[in-house]
């Protein structure tokens, strides 16, 4: 996935942020939580997963446990070239839900409805 596949997937989604942060690293938030992140230049992808398969997808080649949000659930895909960009999406789109279920019932309110599945 491209860092221009990775902006127009969440470019739409409600309360979607993204700014560059230490540097050289494009983050992408939620009402300022972030849920995804990759370099400027492209390549690796950070993104929070579900607790169930934390595990399971650190076990394949290509990913591994995020350094110093691991212990949060997140993954570093180091290999994305690896993944189609359709199960990229998905994982992304599930790191969105997730940061989003985490915030306030106002402010999920606030954002309004979930955002369509969408092609890639």
């Amino acid at each position: 996935m491209t860092t221009r596949q990775l902006e127009a997937l969440c470019r739409g989604w409600p309360g979607v942020t993204v700014d560059i942060k230490w540097g050289a690293d494009l983050v992408f938030s939620v009402a300022g939580k972030m849920f995804v992140i990759t370099p400027v230049e492209g390549g690796r992808l950070t993104f929070k997963v579900e607790e169930e398969r934390f595990l399971e997808l650190t076990d394949q080649p290509g990913i591994i446990p995020s350094p110093y949000l691991a212990r949060s659930h997140w993954v570093g895909v180091i290999e994305p070239w690896r993944f189609a960009t359709e199960e990229l999406a998905a994982l992304i789109r599930t790191s969105y839900g997730l940061v989003r279920a985490r915030l306030t019932k106002k402010m999920q309110a606030a954002l309004g409805p979930w955002p369509p599945e969408q092609d890639t």
